[in-house]
Formats: structure tokens, C-alpha cells, sequence
């Protein structure tokens, strides 16, 4: 699933456990964190990204992508805490990226952003922008459960996950061959992504979700 249905799943709780944006733990007092593993960066991530035909000071309107929760709110609390700019903040719907463009910019995820470079004029890495503003990395989804479990299950998924990781260059060359894809996947996923989820990631977290909630607070926060 796209990241913002995995997000609604666990809400409605439709799934026991998920890869969970974090946003999704926001006023959730239940969840538990379940995996020594997520999907994080510690620095630029490549695929999570705010394109602009102009610098940031001169964007009035920024449309947020649909497939996520996380990003839409983390651009709002760089917009907010970091950037010290106030632009308008849109939902969109499919195809919104097409409309993109002057002082309209828009959040872009996953593998739509790695042919992006030559389409706009400014890219900002939104994992990137968060470590200049916190020097902390980046936590985008973990694994997370709606209910307590058992701990030999919680091993043993540790131990499956740990499995893949140990084995990602099996998964990288079956992706490659079957998606033709000629993206350096390879580099993504080992050198972009960051998948422990350690002390420091934790930290990042609870700061990006006290952010998220100063801004619910204060009704600053569109929580597409």
C-alpha cells in the first residue's frame, strides 16, 4: 500500500501491525513500537522531495502529495519552524504534479521524484532540510502494532526483517530485473535509506511529533 493508506488502515484498525508513518502516531496514545527497524535517512533520502519552478522564499501555494501523511506534515513544520515561510497548502489528488509550476510548488514522494531533476528548477530534499534544521536524522515509517504481542513473535519478526536486510542485494537484482527499471536502486536503498531504528531515530521522532502537535495545536497544521 501507498504510505497514507497504510496510515488509514491502522486507524481503522484494519491491520494488527503495519509499516506505519509516523504522522499516523500523532494523538495515538496505543501504538506499540514492535521492530528494531523502519524506514528512515540520515540525510538526503532522494524520494521525498518539494519541487518548485522558484526559491523558497517566492513559493505562495504547495500542493501536498495524497500518497502521504508524513512528508505533507513534515513540510508543514519546516514551512512553519525551519524555512519561516507561510504559503497556502493544498490536497491533491492524481496527476496533481502536472499542475505544478510559477509559485505553486508541490510535495513529491517515492519513485515519481527520481525523474524529477531535470523537470524543475529547485528540489528540496525534505529529510535533508530536516537534518539542517535539527541535526537529527529522519524517521518516516516503523513498524507498529495497534495491540500488545507476544515477545518470541516480536523476536522472531527482528529476526526475519534482519533476514532481508542481510540479503538486500538478492532482493535490489530480482527488482531490477523485473522492473527494467534504470534507476541506481542499489545506492537508494543502501545508502539512502537508513532502516535502524536507533536512540537518535527515536529522538527525531518524538521531536518531529511534538512539532506536528504545536501545530495542530495552533491550527496551523493541514492534516491531509
Amino acid at each position: 500500500d501507498i504510505p497514507s493508506d497504510c496510515a488509514r488502515k491502522f486507524d481503522d484498525n484494519l491491520v494488527d501491525i503495519g509499516l506505519v508513518p509516523i504522522a499516523a502516531l500523532l494523538g495515538n496514545n496505543k501504538y506499540h513500537i514492535i521492530s528494531d527497524y523502519c524506514i528512515g535517512s540520515d540525510g538526503e533520502v532522494g524520494s521525498v522531495l518539494l519541487a518548485s519552478d522558484v526559491p523558497l522564499h517566492h513559493i505562495q501555494n504547495i500542493l501536498l502529495d495524497y500518497q502521504s501523511r508524513t512528508s505533507v506534515i513534515l513540510a508543514q513544520v519546516l514551512a512553519e519552524k525551519f524555512w519561516k515561510i507561510k504559503p497556502q497548502f493544498h490536497d491533491t489528488r492524481k496527476n496533481y504534479e502536472s499542475i505544478i509550476g510559477g509559485t505553486t510548488a508541490g510535495i513529491i514522494i517515492g519513485d515519481r521524484t527520481f525523474a524529477l531533476k531535470s523537470n524543475f528548477k529547485y528540489l528540496y530534499d525534505l529529510a535533508h532540510e530536516w537534518k539542517l534544521f535539527t541535526n537529527l536524522p529522519f524517521v518516516f515509517a516503523c513498524w507498529v502494532a495497534n495491540k500488545d504481542l507476544d515477545r518470541q513473535f516480536v523476536t522472531r519478526f527482528n529476526e526475519a526483517l534482519r533476514f532481508g536486510l542481510m540479503n538486500s542485494e538478492t532482493v535490489i537484482a530480482q527488482y531490477v530485473r523485473e522492473t527494467g527499471t534504470d534507476v541506481n536502486v542499489k545506492d537508494y536503498l543502501e545508502n539512502k535509506i537508513s532502516y535502524g531504528l536507533d536512540d537518535r531515530k527515536k529522538f527525531a521522532m518524538e521531536l518531529f511529533l511534538n512539532y506536528a502537535s504545536e501545530l495542530v495545536e495552533t491550527e496551523e497544521l493541514k492534516t491531509a
